[in-house]
């Protein structure tokens, strides 16, 4: 039977800061999107509440996952990461006189 190894411990905080739970995250071998899953719910029920999650003790692989996953959580020591949210613009296509009638 495989070890198992700590992926991180996640902190669910109340809007002002407190702390309200902790869990550790663990699995056997590599962290997987199962486990960026996980986070991301946490991550989404604290939001929903006011709060949100601080991760610690994340070990290198899953912090790669929320990385390219663009997850913004809050890793210990680390700032917060954000992506810029896609912007679609609506275009008004420019008519020439040899197009189709629409």
């Amino acid at each position: 039977m495989s070890r198992t190894r700590r992926w991180c411990t996640i902190t669910l905080v109340a809007p002002d800061g407190a702390a309200l739970a902790e869990c550790l995250l663990r699995g056997t071998g590599r962290p997987d999107l199962a486990a960026v899953d996980v986070v991301a719910h946490l991550a989404l029920l604290a939001k929903r509440r006011g709060g949100g999650v601080v991760l610690t003790d994340v070990c290198g692989e899953l912090d790669e996952l929320l990385a390219v996953a663009g997850l913004g959580v809050e890793v210990q020591g680390k700032p917060e990461r954000r992506e810029e949210p896609l912007v679609v613009q609506e275009v008004q296509e420019e008519r020439h006189r040899r197009d189709l009638p629409a």
